[in-house]
């Protein structure tokens, strides 16, 4: 047993629309179509990118690497491929040239404060295949963020310059791996 419409309302007294005639099947109608527009459109979330090869091993990064962790979780993320541990069990190594952070003061006050740093990550890297055919050439990456600076908040703005460092490693991974992508099946 229903409500009468008199008592059917939202909040603050607000009528719901539940009494009127046609209501529902309008409101269909528009939900439907907006669904069907934003299907038909071709929007999809991104997903990770197709590797031609099944292993590949990571070799030159430093101990406990934020890049390379990164650079695992990402490949995982690929259906046809998994990170191995030696060169030896896998068909292709990504091999790490450099892997470096820098920061660089870009303005101080007139006394010499720190007012803005630049952080920088680069990684050169190449691809081979365990037999040392090279599939990538030596390539390197570069980002930098600019950050300002303020010895009052010194601890904050250390967390900030991890998470830009975090930030510049994620960019790094997802632009290696579709690098990677590039590269033709072996």
């Amino acid at each position: 047993m229903s409500a009468p419409q008199s008592l059917r309302s939202g909040p603050r007294g607000a009528p719901t629309g539940l009494g009127r005639p046609g209501a529902g099947p309008a409101r269909r109608t528009l939900l439907l179509a907006l669904a069907v527009t934003l299907a038909g459109c071709g929007f999809e979330l991104r997903r990770a990118p197709e590797l031609r090869f099944r292993s590949i091993a990571l070799t030159g990064f430093k101990p406990r690497s934020t890049l390379a962790d990164e650079l695992r979780r990402q490949i995982a993320a690929s259906p046809t491929t998994v990170v191995v541990d030696t060169p030896a069990q896998a068909q292709v190594v990504l091999e790490v040239i450099t892997d470096a952070r820098e920061k660089s003061v870009v303005a101080t006050t007139a006394f010499g404060q720190v007012r803005e740093l630049q952080l920088r990550s680069r990684f050169g890297f190449k691809l081979r295949t365990p037999q040392g055919r090279e599939l990538i050439a030596p390539t390197e990456i570069q980002l930098s963020r600019d950050m300002s600076y303020s010895e009052t908040a010194a601890l904050a703005k250390e967390q900030e310059e991890e998470s830009l460092y975090r930030s510049m490693h994620n960019d790094i991974a997802a632009q290696v791996l579709r690098r990677l992508a590039s590269v033709p099946a072996l």
